[in-house]
């Protein structure tokens, strides 16, 4: 398209963090360290996990670069950047989430296919741009609308980015049009990431974001905008994404038979300890992050440092200085909460973090129970292990 194309090649990647812990090269899928993660309320961009299926999309004319808007709708429309910088701009802290994350951790209990992922490839931005709702009255689709005249009922977003999944097509993806519709779903066209322009590994200059959803849905480097009678088609809709019972294996899956994954389940992992820990006796700090999907606050930490016999609850926080309440105004609904606290660890401990939603959505116990083919949404309870070194003296 004018303005914008996909390398064919990798030969045009952006400059990365050399702190990220690279899980493929090409396509380029890396997180950061767990402890840098949770050193910020907002996630730095630089450390914010990369996610993708192909070679990075390269801008050669910004004012050349548009978004089209077709379908089932009356009157269909060419955006350029000013067209969508010219309506009121929002900031919306949202936590971007892959399926995948904790993926690693699955596989070791039975193996799965996938990206490996640790506990990072999640993170926390304050996205600016033009509300979703917004943009499509432009084409005549009022606020709180679910069907069109003509009708649409779905918005999908497609890509500039070109994937092997789609043989060489674009990556697409698609949301419901009342939640596209609804100005406090709060889906936006973002053209910022933490005050500044999007970078190209988050989508530069164009991208979705659509808060409480799996990041999956959140289509970067945007090309068209379609209004569809049905759920969009592609290939991480329709054969990806999906969440099916530990029984189905690779030879009996049918895909048909499970809906497209949209909001994550309640997740929270401990980033201030790596898996195996060797230390002396005595307090130890507790520190991570919780989030969960839909726009659901998190009522709730509990901390254990005998592998769930016995818990205390955590402090949690957003902004520093302000007390959270999960379901207070003046919280960030969309954005993951840090907790902390501390225990005495005297001999070998079995740390375990759960995180428990305003719905009192809590995380499973056990990864087995949730084990799933392609190794999205692992939300068991997260488990550190620290091995006590006795001092001599």
């Amino acid at each position: 398209m004018p303005g914008i194309r996909a390398p064919s090649n990798y030969s045009e990647e952006p400059p990365r963090h050399p702190a990220l812990k690279i899980n493929a090269k090409e396509p380029f899928n890396a997180e950061p360290p767990r402890q840098a993660l949770v050193s910020s309320y907002v996630t730095p961009t630089e450390f914010f996990y990369k996610r993708n299926h192909g070679p990075i999309p390269v801008v050669d004319d910004i004012e050349r670069y548009s978004v089209s808007i077709t379908g089932l709708i009356e009157k269909p429309k060419e955006l350029f950047m000013k067209d969508i910088m010219s309506l009121l701009k929002y900031n919306v802290t949202a936590t971007l989430q892959c399926a995948g994350n904790r993926r690693t951790a699955m596989s070791k209990a039975r193996t799965v296919k996938g990206v490996g992922w640790d506990v990072s490839a999640l993170g926390n931005a304050i996205w600016g741009g033009a509300k979703l709702a917004d943009v499509l009255e432009l084409v005549g689709i009022s606020k709180l609308t679910s069907v069109t005249p003509a009708g649409g009922k779905h918005v999908e977003f497609v890509s500039v980015d070109r994937c092997k999944e789609e043989n060489g097509g674009p990556y697409k993806a698609s949301i419901p049009l009342i939640q596209a519709t609804n100005p406090e779903a709060d889906v936006l066209l973002a053209y910022e990431m933490n005050g500044e322009t999007l970078n190209r590994d988050h989508g530069y200059p164009l991208r979705v974001v659509v808060p409480g959803v799996i990041g999956a849905r959140s289509v970067k480097w945007l090309d068209s905008i379609n209004i569809d009678s049905q759920v969009c088609q592609g290939f991480f809709m329709q054969k990806d994404y999906k969440m099916f019972p530990p029984s189905v294996n690779w030879d009996n899956i049918d895909w048909s038979t499970r809906r497209p994954q949209m909001d994550f389940p309640v997740q929270s992992a401990i980033c201030s300890l790596e898996d195996v820990n060797v230390g002396r006796n005595g307090k130890i700090a507790i520190k991570g992050y919780a989030v969960s999907g839909g726009g659901r606050g998190i009522e709730r930490v509990d901390i254990s440092t005998d592998g769930g016999k016995t818990w205390k609850e955590a402090s949690r926080y957003q902004k520093p200085g302000i007390r959270y309440i999960a379901d207070d105004e003046k919280s960030d609904k969309w954005a993951w909460v840090l907790f902390e606290a501390e225990a005495d660890v005297q001999s070998n401990a079995v740390i375990v973090a759960k995180a428990v939603d305003i719905a009192a959505n809590v995380q499973p116990e056990k990864v087995e129970d949730i084990w799933n083919l392609r190794g999205i949404l692992n939300t068991s309870w997260h488990r550190v292990h620290v091995q006590v070194r006795h001092s001599s003296m």
